[in-house]
């Protein structure tokens, strides 16, 4: 069935304060199924998993819900899903468990696309083994992250590939299946982060050929939390326990401190919502998860090629890869205006967008010295109209 924008946009209650929230990256809207769930949470999972008190059990059964949560989205078992604060948390707990043999006298590989939450803990890993990282470079040109360049860099001494799956400011999509090649043939885990594209696209670890796959829950409007999914839940036998919990096994070893239970409520309440944007999907969680997903790209791609077809006609906006194949997130640069100023034009008109956000992508693209660059996105909830206001005021720039 046709994918009900009216529907969608009613799960929002925060879209009726007259806002174009045109921001995911920086959280999408709470859906008020999470928000009601988290708030529930609060009251009735006060304690952690570990006692035989009903509260103690309802808490185990919730994070027990929310790694088959996660596990529908992307395909996997639940017993590889670890969940923590933030991914910049989860990697340097990944980057804990690794055996010494990972870092030393080893190379990882990471790439400029790439967020700072996962960079950052990687490179200080790094540092801390003496451990060499070898750069993918991006496309100047158009942002995206070229794929031949991963057969020169990867060899039989790289431990780890980081890649993400979409940039959260080009909106590029990275093609993973050839890198996945690469990594398997030098038998160094493959790690994506599939953060920016979890809210537009289905997914599949399987079909991604990672090891690993990480995911932020507050880009599809869930709570700010993270998750990382391991294709095979064997792989935590070969990595050290950084649980503060003597007795944590599997997905627990990677788990430093417990998520509270009201924020697995929010988390499983998000994934339910993601499964109801086709409301006409059926079936298991999964069938209903790929189903939503299919149509919500379906929508968002059309109102895509709308908004950069329609900043293409202005002539003061220059659209960085404009051509490029992407979720719905764009950045670009207004002539002679600093980023921060339309951002700030746009806010006085109600639209929410982002600049001066922290990329190695957008700083090897060059827009640091001109000004920096105005980075928009697109939700399920985004409309046509919110389309029109951003290029009207944008057009006054003129």
């Amino acid at each position: 069935m046709p994918f009900d924008i009216a529907s969608v946009r009613g799960l929002f209650p925060a879209l009726g304060d007259g806002w174009i929230h045109l921001d995911p990256q920086a959280g999408m809207q709470i859906p008020d199924s999470v928000a009601s769930a988290v708030s529930t949470g609060f009251r009735s999972l006060p304690v952690i998993p570990g006692t035989r008190s009903p509260q103690a059990r309802a808490a185990s059964d919730a994070l027990d819900n929310a790694r088959r949560a996660v596990a529908d989205l992307l395909g996997a078992d639940p017993m590889g899903v670890v969940l923590g604060s933030s991914r910049s948390a989860l990697i340097s707990a990944l980057a804990d468990a690794l055996p010494l043999s990972a870092w030393m006298d080893r190379n990882i590989v990471l790439s400029r696309s790439d967020d700072e939450p996962v960079l950052a803990p990687a490179t200080a890993a790094a540092a801390r083994h003496g451990t060499q990282i070898r750069w993918a470079e991006i496309d100047v040109e158009d942002g995206s992250l070229p794929t031949w360049q991963f057969a020169d860099i990867i060899d039989d001494r790289t431990s780890l590939v980081a890649v993400t799956l979409a940039s959260s400011v080009t909106g590029a999509i990275t093609d993973i299946g050839p890198i996945a090649g690469h990594a398997r043939a030098a038998r160094a885990r493959l790690l994506v982060d599939a953060s920016t594209a979890a809210p537009y696209v289905p997914l599949s670890i399987h079909e991604l050929g990672a090891d690993a796959v990480l995911l932020s829950a507050e880009r599809w409007g869930g709570p700010r939390m993270a998750a990382l999914v391991f294709a095979d839940p064997m792989q935590f036998s070969s990595l050290a326990r950084v649980s503060l919990d003597p007795r944590a096994y599997g997905p627990a070893k990677l788990e430093v401190e417990p998520v509270p239970g009201a924020t697995l409520a929010g988390l499983v309440a998000s994934v339910e919502y993601l499964a109801g944007l086709d409301q006409g999907a059926t079936g298991t969680r999964r069938e209903r998860i790929t189903a939503s997903m299919d149509a919500t790209y379906e929508y968002v791609h059309r109102l895509l090629y709308y908004l950069v077809n329609s900043l293409s006609h202005l002539s003061n906006i220059r659209i960085i890869g404009p051509d490029v194949h992407r979720v719905p997130v764009v950045s670009f640069l207004v002539e002679g205006v600093a980023a921060t100023e339309v951002c700030i034009r746009l806010s006085d008109n109600g639209i929410a967008a982002m600049a001066e956000i922290p990329s190695r992508a957008l700083a090897a693209v060059g827009v640091d010295d001109i000004g920096g660059a105005v980075t928009v996105g697109l939700s399920p909830y985004s409309t046509p109209y919110e389309v029109d206001q951003l290029v009207r005021v944008l057009g006054s720039f003129g």
